[in-house]
């Protein structure tokens, strides 16, 4: 955890403690080697920033990989219900429309 060290101005999580004695203690080292009762958050909250880091990292490279695979197209062609056969999309769009308006037409007659 470097550059967060760095930016803080050189603070080590890890040596982040609460004495639960009543004496003293400098440092972490110096409470453990008295047998003191410590609850050590300062080795939590350096794990949990450690994770936070790595965790974007991944989300960042996970993103980078879905711009990178293709998509996948649509379908430029159908199967046609009453003839059998396979057409374009385009085509049927235009066969279709063309049928809706002779209907009309004829409708009319």
């Amino acid at each position: 955890m470097p550059p967060i060290g760095l930016l803080l101005g050189r603070v080590n999580f890890s040596e982040l403690f609460i004495n639960l004695s009543g004496k003293p203690y400098e440092t972490l080292a110096a409470a453990k080697v008295a047998g003191a009762p410590t609850v050590n958050y300062g080795i939590f909250l350096s794990s949990v920033i450690n994770f936070l880091i790595v965790a974007f990292a991944v989300f960042l490279i996970v993103q980078l990989v879905n711009r990178w695979t293709k998509k996948p197209e649509a379908p430029t062609t159908k199967d046609c219900p009453q003839c059998a056969m396979t057409i374009p999309l385009r085509r049927s769009a235009a066969v279709t429309a063309r049928r809706s308006s002779h209907e009309a037409v004829n409708r009319g007659q």
